[in-house]
């Protein structure tokens, strides 16, 4: 359980990395938040390395075209 500082930051880093996903596409929301959820969780809190991660898995998120 992260505290509400945190927890603030990883919704800000997912709604910046997603800001232009539609909010219906959940699941590549959700691939982009459960990585930036990984990163945190192994101690990674760094807003920019939260952006990187969420950019990297937004890169790599499945697509219903793959």
């Amino acid at each position: 359980m992260f505290d509400q500082a945190t927890t603030a930051l990883l919704r800000a880093v997912l709604d910046q990395v997603c800001r232009d996903i539609s909010r219906d596409e959940t699941g590549t929301r959700s691939h982009v938040a459960a990585r930036i959820l990984e990163a945190a969780t192994k101690g990674d809190t760094s807003p920019d390395t939260l952006k990187r991660v969420g950019h990297a898995a937004l890169h790599d998120a499945p697509t219903m075209w793959r």
